[in-house]
């Protein structure tokens, strides 16, 4: 015992202390994949850029398509809106894994984060596997204490 402090005292207070660094490396690697899966995410969104592009060739000029038996042109919008919409959902996805990261690294939303670690498994195979990950992360105490001492 020095200083009314005893030797075990402080060997838990570097235990603690160790096992916070390793949270916050975890939390720190975990934020920098939420942006790359967010990147690749919204490039796979891209995608429908092809249909999109089928879209507005059938509703523009339909007759360099097939001539007289070009397909009518409620068709051509029907490829527009669905591309659009995939899009547009792709892009959303890939907007709230980023920020997911972000929150991630700030150590706030700790709820926020994990629903969207939950919804990142749907996206296969880096989200599953990144999105489990966080899943496991977000579980531990010590993790949850950061959130609180963030927020």
């Amino acid at each position: 015992m020095i200083n009314g402090v005893s030797s075990l005292d402080s060997e838990n207070d570097v235990g603690k202390a160790g096992n916070m660094n390793h949270q916050q490396e975890q939390l720190r690697l975990l934020s920098i994949f939420h942006y790359i899966v967010g990147g690749i995410a919204a490039l796979f969104a891209m995608f429908p850029v092809i249909h999109l592009v089928v879209g507005i060739l059938m509703v523009v000029m339909p007759d360099k398509l097939g001539g007289k038996d070009a397909p009518p042109e409620f068709i051509g919008w029907i490829f527009i809106v669905f591309a659009s919409l995939f899009i547009l959902a792709g892009w959303t996805f890939a907007a709230f894994v980023v920020v997911t990261g972000r929150f991630l690294a700030r150590r706030k939303h700790h709820t926020f984060c994990f629903v969207m670690a939950a919804v990142e498994c749907m996206f296969m195979p880096f989200g599953t596997v990144l999105g489990a990950f966080t899943l496991a992360v977000l579980m531990q105490e010590p993790v949850k204490q950061l959130f609180q001492t963030a927020e």
